[in-house]
């Protein structure tokens, strides 16, 4: 795992999606987030089953949920793909292979119970690991390796208990048994995260 690499800006998008300018992430992120860049990634072992993790209790949004892989927010000079890559070695201390994106266009925006929204052009991507986890403590509390169409079926069931980003991701994700055809913008969630 590197030292530290926490992104300190984001780029921030119009809302067609093209780049506009930077700003703190730290300052970005409130009651009033504007549209930035971001990406999730959900990665599979060599069984096929997929890595989920809980987010740390001391995140600032989202504490203590259930989520994909990883996310991250690309610098403003890095390309996405690296950033993935950046982003898997810092959170959960693996390198990928086959990085592939399986959703180009994802959106979506969500407020936590604290007031912080997240307003995100998303897209998400599928890789294999290289090694073991080994998970950030300030990221990840817990991680699990699930099968497929089991997260798939709890994340439908259950949407409280996981990220509103991998609720409205599972609807569209073929991954998770979500139809990629059915929705390229994720309809806004709601105050707890669980899509309206």
């Amino acid at each position: 795992m590197t030292a530290s690499t926490d992104v300190d800006e984001v780029v921030l998008l119009g809302i067609d999606g093209t780049p506009t300018g930077t700003a703190s992430k730290a300052a970005v992120h409130g009651p009033d987030t504007p549209l930035h860049l971001a990406f999730s990634c959900y990665v599979l072992n060599g069984r096929g089953e997929v890595l989920v993790t809980r987010r740390a209790l001391t995140k600032k949004t989202w504490p203590g949920v259930w989520s994909n892989s990883f996310c991250g927010h690309p610098k403003p000079s890095e390309s996405l793909l690296a950033a993935v890559h950046r982003r898997a070695d810092y959170e959960i201390g693996v390198e990928l292979s086959d990085v592939e994106l399986a959703l180009p266009v994802f959106r979506y925006r969500a407020t936590d119970s604290s007031g912080v929204v997240e307003n995100e052009v998303c897209p998400v991507y599928v890789a294999s690991l290289r090694g073991h986890v080994t998970p950030h403590p300030g990221e990840v509390m817990d991680h699990a390796w699930v099968d497929r169409a089991d997260l798939g079926r709890s994340v439908r069931a259950t949407p409280w208990a996981f990220s509103p980003w991998m609720v409205l991701q599972a609807q569209v994700l073929p991954l998770l048994g979500g139809s990629a055809s059915s929705a390229s913008t994720a309809q806004p969630a709601s105050r707890h995260g669980a899509p309206r």
